[in-house]
């Protein structure tokens, strides 16, 4: 099933181009005997519409075409903001939410405009991890519930993370080391659901 290295490691292909993703992605699979590429690392890496209704259909059409470019065992990651206020917005639309070219800060500072009268702040993390090979793919969820700050705090991380703070914590995530952040968060839950179907595969 596996395609191995000379170094006899298994190579996992991350299909995004996303730094922020990858380097928390490296992180959590680091402790198994993995090589892992991502698309900066990949000639002609294939660019992906994101088009999908789900966060699963996003997250299975960017494996696949990763897989189908590399033919290598290929790890997708699809995460949505779902604000309880403004009925699940951004959801599936969270990369995307102040338009087609927009930046992570200008989709915080719509999110933080669209609730600037609003009390009911309740927030919650959803990534879907979408992984394919050449028999089989299967999907990894994780969630975090939160809610999102009246302003920015933090430096580190991306996406919203200078906006959401985790329930249970005084801090946003981009107020966090990444080991406090990857221990909380929906990517971090995910990953290591993965982790655990990834460690069995190579026994």
């Amino acid at each position: 099933m596996f395609q191995m290295t000379a170094a006899d490691e298994f190579q996992l292909v991350l299909a995004t181009n996303n730094a922020g993703k990858v380097e928390e992605m490296r992180v959590l699979l680091s402790a198994l005997p993995v090589r892992v590429l991502a698309g900066p690392d990949i000639s002609g890496a294939p660019v992906v519409d994101e088009n999908g209704v789900t966060l699963a259909d996003n997250a299975l059409k960017k494996a696949r075409a990763f897989f189908g470019a590399t033919r290598q065992p290929s790890l997708a990651d699809d995460t949505g903001l779902m604000v309880r206020a403004l009925g699940g917005l951004p959801g599936v639309h969270s990369a995307r939410y102040a338009g087609p070219q927009s930046d992570d800060r200008a989709n915080r500072a719509l999110l933080l405009d669209s609730l600037l009268s609003v009390q009911d702040r309740a927030a919650r993390f959803s990534t879907v991890l979408a992984y394919v090979d050449a028999q089989e793919h299967r999907f990894f969820e994780g969630v975090c519930d939160g809610e999102i700050t009246v302003a920015e705090r933090g430096k580190s991380g991306f996406g919203y993370d200078q906006i959401f703070r985790p329930a249970g914590s005084d801090k946003t995530f981009a107020e966090m080391s990444a080991t406090e952040k990857n221990h909380l968060s929906h990517r971090g839950k995910a990953l290591r659901a993965f982790q655990a179907y990834l460690s069995t595969l190579l026994q």
